[in-house]
């Protein structure tokens, strides 16, 4: 059931962590079918932002292996058990990939401890020498099989510097259908293989999301605040504020 807003609520204005699920959400169309996978608290969100708001018909897959579960309360660990609570069927991690690979799953979330203006990321090692790295990272599970396959890739990051966004990743994990990006000073959208500014959120400057970024960037209007309906739905949703762990 979609919701509807409910102005006798009185509510502290929107946070970073609301906007940025309501951009995720906004990402996601009706009757589509999305997976994210582990550690993954703002899109489990967004995901079920989406499926309460515009997108009713959106299929929700996560890497626990569940399919549009209803859990009673959200759980930290996108892994958990409680994401089985009321769904319709189960499926093994390998079926994602197989999903992908014949074109069926149409979204997918990805992140990176790098980032680069290609919307390539980076999850294995930072500095010159893969073999010498400066930091050893966890490496991409099944991010170079997902990213060139699933028909569009959303990817967040809930830290916003030059560390991050870099001009080019130290070593490319996986790269591929890249549609958009969130962070918490903007929204970046991939136009002709390149990211660019879409939208900058309410009281940050470009100035400043120019700093904080490692390519030269044009200036874009002023992202959306979460709507009425859209903060509703994520108090509905999220009631105790698991988007808020990643922050």
């Amino acid at each position: 059931m979609q919701a509807t807003a409910d102005p006798a609520i009185a509510r502290p204005p929107a946070g970073v962590a609301d906007l940025m699920a309501a951009c995720l959400a906004r990402c996601l169309r009706d009757g589509e079918r999305a997976f994210h996978g582990v550690a993954s608290p703002l899109p489990m969100v967004a995901i079920l932002l989406a499926k309460r708001t515009h997108a009713p018909n959106l299929v929700y897959l996560n890497t626990g292996g569940s399919v549009d579960p209803q859990p009673t309360r959200l759980p930290v660990s996108t892994s958990d058990p409680a994401l089985f609570e009321r769904t319709p069927a189960l499926f093994e991690l390998i079926d994602v990939f197989d999903l992908a690979a014949r074109g069926g799953l149409d979204v997918v979330f990805h992140s990176g401890i790098q980032i680069d203006r290609r919307g390539r990321i980076n999850l294995s090692a930072l500095g010159d020498d893969y073999r010498r790295p400066k930091v050893r990272l966890p490496g991409g599970a099944g991010s170079a099989h997902l990213m060139p396959l699933a028909k569009r890739v959303v990817l967040w990051r809930t830290r916003h510097d030059r560390q991050t966004f870099v001009e080019s990743v130290s070593f490319v994990t996986a790269q591929g259908n890249v549609d958009r990006v969130v962070t918490p000073l903007c929204v970046f959208k991939r136009v002709d293989g390149l990211l660019e500014l879409e939208s900058i959120h309410s009281g940050v400057t470009f100035e400043q999301v120019q700093e904080a970024t490692g390519w030269p960037l044009n200036p874009a209007p002023e992202t959306p605040l979460p709507s009425e309906l859209e903060l509703d739905a994520l108090y509905a949703v999220d009631p105790e504020r698991v988007r808020d762990v990643e922050f």
